[in-house]
């Protein structure tokens, strides 16, 4: 012990972050000294080796700075950092050195940092900019955030791009292409190529489910759909929009001279022994077209029912229902709710080489093979209701239409349903009580629905957790009854978890899960329909059976840890 106290360093001998938490009592000088070799060996600094260690918390060591170093302290979650300035650091300079501008008045240009006492920076920034930088102090969590979501901006973005190799190709399918001067053109420009193949690749591996690319009068930018929730990630040029919009369209087969009227395509990307394929929708808007990318990953229909978000007794109605040799399940849900993947999730598990499955989708979302595929085709009269009609021709064992939006599709879908056909298919509606007078509303008689329907589920899809960096909340038990707690349910041990962040996740959610009210047609049902009662009155039925309503499926899931009470009252709020 003695020999550990005479070789233990002073703080005198540390450096910047490392001798303010020494001197503050915040580390100990041997914690401080093995930090700062543990950053050195990795090639890292000393704050990230810091927090990444749980040395010390983010906002523990923001305060700790701000108040040692007599710096300004700026939370970035109350700053909106769509209007920060662009263009004044180098996006490189910025990610080597962990920082982000702030502002600039007159000659002085204010950076957001976790660490001020980097020397190096500000000389970097100083040479750089000819500005006097002014140091705030950011919590280094929400900095790192900040600075993951940002991306590159301007002509940098194009030029780091045009070097590098991409493991992977577009094919184009389609031999007929437009005009070879203009696709020439296009393929021969290749920074926007390679951007256009580097925010695929960063959407995949974001997780995303839509690209949007963006064009406005004065700037053009690109956000990304991640669980739910859109985020900006870079602004590149505005010259390149025409260019970008180009190269999508040739790749998605689209007529490229077409710029006045919105345009439907897809493409496919293959990288090792992987495709995935995308949904590409253009849109002319004032100042240019604008262009949304669709992610069509088949993969996510093999999950599993498991992987879905079903609890046991919702699973365990879904699957007797879809093993019934006929009648009609029906998914609901507002667009983008997964309905599709659920569908498709079914399907799978009924995919045998003894049964014959048909779908007819506007247009096919995901690839399975063993499953029969149309899409519709309006203009040549290839509707929901024509491609039905020709389904019934074609001795299959199980239906799924893409969406019931007319009577004639309704009649057909549940004709078949009743003369020894399994039918699937999605109707926009909140719930699943609102369902069935959607029908009776739609013109299907009543006695119809209820020898048809067997099972109506409605869904949602609502933010998981971070398992990294989630917390126990305390909320008021008025609170908690308000929202659909029962007062039983609050006894126990048990507490909700409210977000926090980490620079693992997007702002305390990471990944999705399915909230579903999974509602069998019994006769209590049956006999409402048939006595054309309401929604309420269904409703009412189906709490009697034991149904859980979204709400009450929601909480079950904030009980259980996945998500917070806010997002599930966010969700389910009708």
């Amino acid at each position: 012990m003695v020999a550990e106290t005479l070789v233990e360093p002073s703080p005198s001998s540390l450096s910047g972050v490392a001798r303010v938490l020494v001197n503050a009592g915040k580390l100990t000088a041997k914690a401080a000294e093995e930090l700062t070799k543990s950053a050195r060996e990795r090639k890292a600094s000393f704050v990230t080796t810091l927090i990444g260690a749980s040395a010390v918390k983010p906002d523990e060591l923001a305060h700790t700075l701000s108040t040692a170093l007599a710096l300004p302290l700026l939370d970035l979650n109350a700053v909106d950092l769509q209007k920060l300035p662009r263009n004044l650091v180098d996006p490189k300079i910025a990610n080597q050195y962990q920082l982000m501008v702030l502002g600039k008045r007159g000659n002085r240009l204010f950076i957001g940092a976790a660490d001020p006492t980097d020397q190096e920076a500000v000389e970097r920034i100083k040479f750089a900019t000819q500005l006097t930088p002014e140091w705030v102090i950011v919590e280094y969590d929400k900095l790192m955030r900040q600075l993951e979501t940002q991306g590159a901006t301007a002509s940098e973005v194009l030029e780091t791009l045009t070097t590098g190799e991409f493991d992977f190709d577009v094919t184009e399918e389609d031999t007929t292409a437009p005009e070879s001067a203009e696709v020439t053109a296009d393929v021969e420009d290749a920074p926007v190529v390679r951007f256009l193949q580097k925010m695929l690749i960063d959407a995949i591996n974001m997780r995303a489910s839509d690209l949007h690319f963006e064009p406005y009068e004065y700037n053009y930018r690109v956000r990304f759909r991640v669980d739910g929730e859109l985020r900006e990630i870079t602004q590149p040029p505005i010259a390149i929009k025409d260019k970008l919009a180009s190269r999508i369209k040739v790749i998605s087969r689209m007529d490229i001279a077409e710029k006045r009227v919105p345009q439907d395509g897809r493409m496919k990307l293959k990288f090792g022994n992987k495709s995935i394929d995308f949904r590409v929708s253009t849109l002319p808007t004032l100042f240019g077209e604008k262009v949304v990318i669709r992610i069509l990953d088949s993969s996510s229909a093999k999950l599993g029912i498991e992987a879905l978000g079903y609890e046991k007794i919702e699973k365990d109605r879904l699957m007797s229902a879809i093993q019934r040799p006929y009648g009609m399940i029906l998914v609901t849900g507002p667009t983008g709710s997964g309905k599709t993947v659920s569908l498709y999730t079914c399907l799978n598990i009924l995919n045998q080489p003894g049964v014959n499955i048909a779908t007819v989708e506007d247009p096919a979302e995901i690839n399975l093979p063993g499953i029969n595929q149309v899409n519709v085709n309006d203009k040549a009269g290839l509707t929901f209701a024509a491609a039905l009609k020709s389904f019934l021709r074609q001795d299959p064992d199980i239906i799924m239409v893409g969406e019931i939006r007319d009577l004639d599709t309704a009649d057909i879908a549940i004709k078949a349903a009743q003369t020894g056909h399994m039918v699937m298919s999605t109707l926009h509606t909140n719930d699943a009580p609102t369902t069935l007078t959607r029908l009776l509303n739609m013109g299907v008689a009543p006695f119809n629905i209820a020898a048809s329907v067997l099972l109506i589920t409605a869904q949602r899809l609502a933010r998981k957790l971070c398992e990294n960096c989630k917390k126990p909340a305390d909320y008021p038990r008025d609170s908690l009854l308000k929202a659909g707690f029962k007062p039983e349910e609050l006894d126990g041990n048990w507490k909700p978890y409210r977000a926090v962040g980490c620079s693992a996740c997007n702002n305390g959610y990471k990944g999705r899960v399915g909230v579903y009210q999974v509602m069998p047609i019994t006769e209590s049902i049956q006999r409402i329909i048939l006595s054309e009662g309401t929604a309420i009155d269904i409703a009412k039925q189906a709490e009697v059976d034991g149904v859980r309503d979204l709400r009450q499926s929601g909480l079950v899931k904030v009980r259980g840890g996945w998500t917070s009470l806010e997002e599930i009252i966010n969700v389910t709020n009708e």
